[in-house]
């Protein structure tokens, strides 16, 4: 049993936002293999399926992007999912637009949605990380770049990024994150 968490924040005024890059690949997800709708549960919405013949629940926590790890551990206790089978896809502003990588563990780089789960769970999960390209300054411009759309050319990027994720989640599931890792890096080579 898996449990894959899309980072993003709630309401329409977020909803195509670079922090959302999270909701984007999980509502392709539940639509690529035929979830269930979502339901309100954990603090956020999820949804059951099936992907690769495996038992797997989307989450969208809707406690913003700051206190994430509230809702995934309430989901993650509720159906006993073990870190190692937890997937947390979220934006990464070190990645430029249109490249992603995945991971187990490691730091949360300044996300603090990354921040909130680590601290309620543990490091020790699965990470897809979808590049959102960095903002140029610091500070209130950084909350400023996060929180904002994409250009006609990024958003075709990320389309693509969303697309990818969505048809090779499978190989994570089946085959663990070394594996993944090593399919996206061939993928991005082409």
């Amino acid at each position: 049993m898996f449990l894959i968490v899309g980072l993003g924040n709630p309401g329409k005024e977020y909803e195509n936002t670079r922090h959302n890059v999270g909701f984007m690949t999980v509502d392709a997800l539940a639509g690529e293999y035929g979830f269930a709708p979502f339901k309100s549960k954990f603090d956020g919405v999820i949804a059951e399926g099936k992907i690769e013949g495996e038992k797997v629940y989307i989450l969208k926590p809707h406690t913003y992007m700051n206190l994430s790890g509230n809702s995934v551990v309430k989901a993650a206790n509720f159906y006993k999912i073990l870190p190692e089978n937890i997937i947390v896809i979220h934006d990464d502003m070190d990645l430029p637009v249109g490249k992603i990588k995945a991971k187990l563990g490691g730091g949360a780089g300044g996300h603090n949605g990354l921040k909130s789960i680590d601290a309620t769970i543990t490091p020790n999960y699965n990470r897809i990380r979808i590049g959102v390209g960095h903002a140029k300054e610091k500070g209130a411009e950084v909350i400023n770049y996060v929180l904002s759309g994409f250009g006609k050319e990024d958003k075709n990027k990320l389309n693509e990024v969303i697309e990818t994720v969505a048809k090779t989640i499978g190989i994570l599931i089946k085959k663990g994150v070394a594996e993944y890792s090593n399919q996206l890096g061939m993928i991005s080579r082409k």
